[in-house]
């Protein structure tokens, strides 16, 4: 699988570029809790979402059919004033395991803060550094986190230029004081907080572990498993590092959504000595996650 990009045509890449697409992305509206309306307006909405992730070119990096990034993107609906909508959204996308039918999750986050205006059969647009809407700007956040956790697990540092993309979009956003989750320290769990944590020098060590885990540990366990358990074990001492530099860190969360019970399920096959170890290292890091690590002290 390519996963490799020179930044400077990343920059100057517009998203309706023609050629094999990055993702196969399903998205869901869920509007239960809307009542009394015409709801055609949201299965509307659902399918210009889905073929505008679908069908635009989000990078240069040449993509065959079976190696697009599977992905989920679920619009919780929580309120509608005519066309001005307040919800929240939930992301996940997952990427194979080299050589086995195994597949890990890349990306978890819960968004709760996701308000747009949108007016049925509106075009959904987007120009490199021009953003038209919370709706678009918000989902093509998202768009550059998955490509940028794609990227890093299969390089070092791979995913840096999505990153730093995503970054932009927030820079842009905050000249918006409408939009909701683009604020600078007003959620710990935001868009701005997400950002900033993955392209902030002090994020150096996610990115290194990150690849290690993937590349280095889980990819490596069809041809060694020893060796792959053993180099993704090693890899998460660098969150020590990151929780030392940023106790509150939003990549503490992630990787708990993420990786926390994919790792215990890797560290079943530890020995008994590296279980405990992970033991403690997770009561450092986890400590209100403790039960779903208990079973590393038996």
């Amino acid at each position: 699988m390519r996963r490799f990009i020179s930044l400077p045509i990343l920059f100057f890449c517009i998203a309706g570029a023609v050629g094999a697409q990055e993702l196969n992305a399903v998205l869901a509206i869920n509007s239960d809790k809307i009542q009394g309306t015409n709801k055609q307006i949201f299965n509307t909405l659902q399918t210009a979402l889905t073929e505008f992730i679908n069908t635009k070119k989000w990078t240069t990096a040449t993509f065959s059919q079976n190696e697009r990034i599977d992905c989920n993107f679920t619009v919780i609906v929580n309120s509608q004033e005519n066309n001005q909508f307040d919800c929240e959204i939930q992301v996940q996308a997952r990427r194979p395991v080299y050589n086995s039918t195994y597949t890990t999750t890349i990306f978890n986050f819960r968004d709760t803060e996701f308000n747009f205006e949108y007016t049925e059969f509106e075009p959904l647009e987007y120009t490199e550094n021009v953003l038209n809407s919370n709706l678009t700007a918000t989902i093509i956040f998202y768009i550059y986190m998955i490509l940028g956790f794609d990227f890093d697990g299969f390089s070092l540092n791979g995913g840096m230029p999505f990153f730093q993309q995503a970054q932009q979009i927030v820079t842009l956003a905050q000249s918006q004081p409408s939009w909701k989750g683009w604020t600078a320290f007003a959620n710990k769990q935001n868009r701005h907080a997400l950002a900033t944590a993955l392209t902030e020098n002090q994020g150096s060590v996610f990115h290194t572990m990150w690849y290690n885990y993937h590349r280095r540990g889980l990819d490596e366990m069809s041809a060694n498993a020893d060796r792959g358990r053993t180099n993704l074990i090693s890899s998460l001492s660098a969150l020590k590092e990151l929780k030392n530099a940023r106790p509150m860190s939003v990549l503490l969360q992630l990787f708990i959504d993420c990786k926390l019970d994919e790792t215990i399920a890797v560290y079943s096959k530890a020995t008994m000595q590296e279980k405990q170890a992970g033991h403690k290292l997770f009561s450092e890091l986890f400590p209100s996650a403790s039960s779903r690590y208990e079973s590393l002290k038996k």
